[in-house]
């Protein structure tokens, strides 16, 4: 089994910025691609960015430009740079992980989930 734990969720300013972090444990071998999520009160959750295990990386057309997605293969860790941040990014953020390498934004594909990490952008 493996376990995600994300961390670094806040309160920010509209055009601030904010990092979170995911942490795999367990069999974290088995993992591949690693990504993103946000659910906004009485929506679905929606995909944000993902990244594979070489570090190609996919983005929502929203956070493009505006966030950055990577990771650290040694210490199974992905990170999410957001800035410009705008208050419709304002979510729980959602870390997922999967067996298979491609970075994919369908939700339905990863295989493991963090327990999300709240972020609130106020304006």
């Amino acid at each position: 089994q493996v376990h995600l734990a994300e961390s670094g969720g806040g309160l920010v300013q509209a055009g601030g910025s904010l990092r979170v972090s995911c942490a795999a444990s367990g069999r974290a071998f088995t993992i591949y691609a690693m990504g993103w999520f946000r659910q906004a009160p009485g929506k679905e959750r929606e995909f944000v960015a993902a990244i594979s295990h070489s570090s190609n990386t996919n983005y929502a057309n929203s956070v493009k430009g505006r966030f950055t997605i990577s990771r650290d293969n040694v210490e199974n860790t992905v990170y999410l740079q957001m800035n410009s941040l705008k208050p419709e990014d304002t979510a729980v953020y959602y870390c997922a992980a999967r067996r298979l390498p491609a970075a994919t934004s369908s939700r339905d594909a990863y295989d493991y989930w963090g327990q999300g990490t709240q972020v609130t952008v106020s304006s």
